[in-house]
Order: C-alpha cells, then structure tokens, then sequence
C-alpha cells in the first residue's frame, strides 16, 4: 500500500512528477510542490505505455501518442513561460525519477495519486526507489471533481448503482474551488533537461506511422492545457453552446453537439473542478438550465467510475468483472477484426468504428452501440473492445474506459441485466437522415496494428 505522507517539512528540495495533470491550473500536487523550498519538475516518457497488451494492440496509438506529445509541449512552453523549466525523462520511473532526485538534491516527490492497477504499481515501484535514497512521497488527490475525502462514503459504502451516489454525493459534498496556476517559478536544473523524441520517429521506433488528420473529423483535436481552456472558451463564451447541450449532446455530426472536452480531462490538460466553475460561472451570467446541470451529471458520472475503480481495484478488470455469473464469451478473432475495421453487418456500427480508426474519437452514442453490438450480437469478450478503444481513443482514462465498457457488457454497474442496443433502432433515432452514416460509408480501413 502507497504511503500518503503528510509532513509540512517543505525546507527540503522537492520534485515534481507530471502524469495525468499535464497543466499549471488548478493542479494540487504541484501545488503542494510548489508550497516552498527549490522545486524541479519533469515528466517521464514510460516504454511501458507502448507495449503490446494481451490482445496484440500497442496501448497508446498515434492518434493519443500526438496528443500526448502535443500537450507536453505545452506544458513545457508554459513552465518557460514562468521562469521553469521541464525535465523530460525516457525510461522506467521508478529508475529515471530517483536518479534526477540524486543528481538534484531532491528528498521529495510530489505526484497526482492514480488509482487503477498499473498505474497504482508505477507508483509503488517508485515509492520503493525513493525511500532507499532517504526520501519520501507525496500522492495527491486531483483527478476527480469531488475530493475523494469529502464524498458522503467510505469506499466500501459506495452505492453499485449511479444514481444513489449521485444523489448522495449531490446532497452531502461540495466541489473544493479550483485554484489558479502559479505567477512564477524558478526551478532546479540538471545538466541535460532531456526533450521530446521527434513524433514521426518515435513512432516508427514503435511500428507505427504518423496520424493523418481527417476532413470528417468533428474537431482538429490537439493537446495541450491553452487548447483546453480555447475550447471552453469557445463552448461556454463564443458559441453559448453548453446553453443546450443536453438537447444535443447525442448528435454524430459536427463540432457542437457536445463538449468534447474528455481528452483534455483524461490527459489532465484541465481539471473537472476548472469545468465546474466556469459551468457556475455560466449560469450566474447567462443561464442555468438542464443543460448546464447535465454538464455537472456527466462529470459526476466520471467521477464514479473512478470511485469504482478505487473501490474494487483489479476485478473491474477480469472478464466478468462484478458479476460472477454473466455469461462466457469469446474471442473470434475474425469477427472482431471485421468489428475493429468497421466491416459487420450494420452500417451504423461500421460507420462509428471507422470514425474511430481515422480520428481517435468517436460519439457517446457510437460508443454504446459498438460496444453491445460486439458484446451481444456478435458474443465476444468486452476486453477485446476495451483494448481497441484503449490504442485508439484520444480521451482513454483506464478507470472510465473499463467502466463504460463492463457497464454495457452487463457484468458492472447496470441494474438493468442484459441492457442490450437495438442498433438499428438507434441509427433510426439519432441519424434518422442517414448523414452519419453516409458521411463515414465506402471507406475501407487498412489495419496495421502492433
């Protein structure tokens, strides 16, 4: 079990570790970082997350790989921006991180606290490394909108139905306020700061190609926090869209149906409870309505399937997840290469799929459908899509992935046994003028994953 430590001893130098909170606003471990003492910062590239998975599909693919890349970059501009500067480290943490630490004087390690099984061994290895140089860490809560330590709960009382928490949490808890990013800093430096692998290179050192971007793409989605605070801009002030996001939130088509601000979330480029204050912000001076709730809903949502995650750790994970007694499915592999490449017998689903493969994105509407075709109609394992979605998608976060997925395979936390979509019936309903599907049809995929 990791250790949360709580010294107030700040008079030793301390480094920062930037994973899933890739920006300076709102960002509570750097915060603490930050709180005195001389700080470095760095951000580690982990070869672990471009390994194979049991499925034979690289865990990060080009499309998150770019965005990854592009929201470092961004961070580092920021931190020059502010005096600092950024270490950017290649290899295994638990090896590159202490061994900064020693070439810096550092004792300390600040880092946002993760909670799913991989991620929970990184930090643990970690852990390991820096208490054998005399040193100790720090994991801090940020990546949930309500503090893990203000919901009304403990773990082991978390409702298995969404609802009940929701109205738990919306009752008994308070969203902390987000706090602004650091004025300045100066930061320690090593002799080599390290930099970001040239994208196209990287890539190929991984078997490969770089993305190409797509004209039907509902955004030229890019990474990084200022992409993130231009698209709220753009959502909340410019367009006044979040006004009726919940009336279009289930669209197909466009940049405005819905918010789009997951990959940002899952990369840490801006915080939930940032999002909740501009929602409040919103509707002191333009309007509150259902919509702007719905935004709030589907964060708490997020925030729930992070819950869980901490809550049953590991077995979210397994095949049959929270319910031992679900069916067995398999692995056609035929059958799922012909749903990966968007060659089934529904054309809804092909379309969906194919957006996927050429953008890294795909709707929340899409996601559901593809997700009960693979498991219902064609009976094959949920991991095998978990996996896909987990290569390709720019927003992938493990604990809201798996979520989604066992939640519809009908082994999480559905109440409703066998919930199973009536795809044809959804094409009907959500792109009843066939614009979706024509828009993504005839276009045939050329898979060459690793």
């Amino acid at each position: 079990m990791r250790s949360f430590t709580t010294s107030n001893n700040f008079d030793m130098a301390t480094l920062h570790w930037f994973r899933n909170d890739l920006r300076l606003d709102d960002n509570p471990a750097l915060q603490e970082a930050l709180q005195g003492g001389d700080v470095a910062l760095a951000y580690v590239i982990d070869p672990a997350f471009w390994k194979e998975d049991r499925w034979g599909h690289c865990k990060t693919g080009p499309f998150r790989t770019r965005f990854l890349w592009e929201s470092v970059a961004d961070l580092q501009r920021a931190i020059e921006d502010l005096g600092g500067c950024l270490h950017i480290l290649e290899g295994a943490p638990h090896e590159v991180l202490p061994a900064l630490m020693s070439d810096l004087g550092c004792k300390v390690l600040t880092a946002q606290a993760e909670h799913t099984p991989e991620e929970l061994e990184a930090e643990l290895a970690v852990e390991r490394a820096v208490v054998a140089l005399g040193g100790h860490c720090r994991w801090v809560e940020g990546l949930t909108l309500y503090h893990p330590e203000d919901i009304p709960m403990s773990l082991e009382a978390l409702p298995d139905i969404f609802t009940q928490f929701r109205k738990k949490v919306e009752k008994g808890s308070e969203v902390r306020m987000p706090h602004p990013a650091p004025e300045s800093m100066t930061c320690l430096e090593a002799d080599d700061l390290g930099e970001l692998p040239e994208l196209a290179s990287f890539l190929t050192r991984h078997g490969m190609a770089l993305p190409v971007d797509d004209a039907r793409a509902v955004l030229p989605f890019r990474g990084g926090a200022s992409e993130a605070r231009a698209r709220l801009k753009h959502y909340f002030w410019d367009t006044e869209k979040l006004a009726v996001y919940k009336k279009t939130r289930n669209g197909l088509v466009g940049a405005d149906y819905s918010s789009k601000f997951s990959p940002w979330l899952a990369n840490g480029c801006i915080s939930p409870r940032r999002i909740v204050s501009e929602v409040t912000r919103f509707e002191d001076t333009v309007e509150a309505n259902d919509s702007t709730y719905w935004l709030v809903f589907e964060l708490i949502w997020r925030d729930y399937f992070r819950f869980v995650a901490m809550k049953y750790g590991a077995k979210i994970f397994h095949k049959k997840a929270l319910k031992p007694d679900s069916p067995n499915r398999g692995t056609q592999r035929h059958a799922f290469e012909a749903w990966k490449e968007g060659r089934t017998k529904d054309p809804f689903v092909n379309a969906n799929m194919r957006e996927l493969a050429r953008t890294g994105f795909m709707s929340n509407r899409g996601r559901q459908n593809v997700a009960s075709y693979l498991v219902h109609d064609l009976g094959i394992d949920w991991r095998l899509g978990a996996s896909w979605f987990e290569h390709l998608l720019l927003d992938h976060d493990p604990a809201s992935n798996t979520g989604n997925w066992i939640y519809v395979a009908g082994v999480g936390n559905d109440p409703r046994p066998n919930r199973k979509f009536n795809t044809r019936r959804q094409a009907e309903m959500y792109d009843g003028d066939g614009k979706f599907q024509t828009l993504w049809s005839g276009d045939a995929l050329e898979l060459d994953v690793r």
